[in-house]
């Protein structure tokens, strides 16, 4: 078995770990701090179209089926994301060809 050096660690409800008082008071101010408190400024903003549930991005025209080649590791990503992942690839490409309209 190849060795991944993930280290897992499992909490036990019943047996919590024990703080130490920094801890309890780092806990305690977070609990504490408001909305206000929080520093976005790290953040990159949020992409201007979003994502949406596949079903909102599939277009009622009809589709027209294609041989398209893609590479490996684009179908291998889209697959690992579940069942329509081919809705997914098109809803992506039907995002980019709406970012270069409203750049053109």
């Amino acid at each position: 078995m190849k060795s991944t050096k993930t280290v897992y660690f499992h909490l036990d409800p019943d047996n919590p770990p024990v703080l130490t008082a920094e801890e309890r008071q780092a806990w305690t101010e977070l609990l504490e701090m408001g909305d206000e408190g929080i520093d976005y400024s790290d953040i990159p903003p949020l992409p201007a179209t979003g994502w949406r549930r596949v079903s909102e991005l599939v277009p009622a025209e009809n589709k027209q089926q294609i041989t398209l080649r893609l590479d490996a590791d684009l179908i291998a990503f889209f697959r690992a994301t579940g069942r329509r992942y081919q809705s997914r690839i098109n809803a992506a490409l039907r995002e980019y060809v709406t970012a270069q309209k409203k750049s053109a």
